[in-house]
């Protein structure tokens, strides 16, 4: 492949001063206008903060929301994968039971708002599961490492049923799209591949698991890492129960400091820092695949 050299031309220019134009006419109205007087010196101390017994700087309100919402996609995208993969399966199957669940599954879950699902799963999953589980009890009875290791990876005790309820909330919200992707993932095989597995005298599973899935993989990577970006910017509708992730954060620091534009600009970065980095590691992984091919 020959890279092109990119020219900037004179429209460039020109869409490059509109969009100042705009930033610029929009501060005007911001300060002049609304009389807003801007104070950008203290959202530093919402970021970092000093510890108390130290003295050495320790993550603050913003950064500790950005950190909870890390980990909330990470774990939603891993239970996503697993229902995903199953139900993509499913939805490929030659069985009308699995292939109606699975269909029955995207059909139901992409054709409701997500915020719906939050109060669901949320009253449900409180209510219902973590006290069948025992899971509340279970974690309040740790202590020592233990307890600050499921901090860590999780998020207070005060707060696991609330992420717990986050987690399966976006993940089945998520898991509906990637079924879509794994299925198509599936059906791009070439059916001569199929047709050689069977003539081998694989059975279907075996099939599955040796011929097509794993060439499967190889062609769903790229939209599974795009839909790990998505997963991120959707983490923010469970701030709705609570969740003291970067979204909910901001909303709470925004309302008690009235610093309204300082704190979203500083949220909108942070989300933007952390999506557009991941979207670049997507474009290298597309283009690694593309040279390997």
């Amino acid at each position: 492949m020959i890279a092109r050299k990119i020219r900037f031309r004179l429209l460039d220019a020109l869409l490059i001063a509109v969009c100042l134009g705009v930033v610029l006419y929009l501060a005007y109205r911001i300060r002049i206008r609304l009389k807003y007087s801007w104070n950008w010196r203290v959202i530093p101390r919402y970021l970092l903060r000093p510890d108390a017994q130290t003295g050495r700087l320790v993550a603050n309100y913003l950064l500790l929301g950005l950190f909870t919402t890390i980990k909330l996609s990470i774990w939603s995208t891993i239970l996503a994968m697993i229902i995903g993969v199953v139900m993509g399966i499913f939805r490929t199957s030659k069985r009308l039971l699995p292939r109606l669940i699975g269909t029955a599954y995207v059909e139901l879950i992409r054709n409701l708002p997500a915020l719906v699902l939050v109060f669901i799963f949320y009253f449900f999953v409180s209510d219902q599961i973590m006290p069948l589980l025992g899971i509340d009890s279970f974690i309040r009875a740790r202590a020592g490492n233990t307890r600050l290791v499921l901090e860590f990876l999780f998020a207070p005790t005060s707060l696991f049923t609330q992420f717990i309820s986050g987690i399966v909330t976006i993940a089945v919200f998520e898991g509906a799209f990637i079924t879509e992707i794994v299925r198509a993932g599936i059906e791009s095989i070439e059916r001569g591949q199929r047709e050689a597995a069977y003539a081998m005298g694989l059975s279907w599973p075996d099939q599955m698991r040796y011929v097509i899935l794993p060439q499967a993989t190889r062609r769903v990577l790229p939209p599974l890492a795009n839909q790990f970006v998505s997963t991120i910017k959707d983490s923010s509708i469970v701030s709705a129960i609570s969740i003291q992730e970067l979204t909910f954060e901001g909303v709470g620091l925004s309302t008690s400091t009235q610093l309204i534009f300082e704190v979203w600009i500083t949220v909108t970065a942070m989300y933007l820092v952390l999506t557009l980095g991941l979207s670049l590691l997507v474009q290298r992984l597309e283009k690694r695949l593309q040279r390997s091919d």
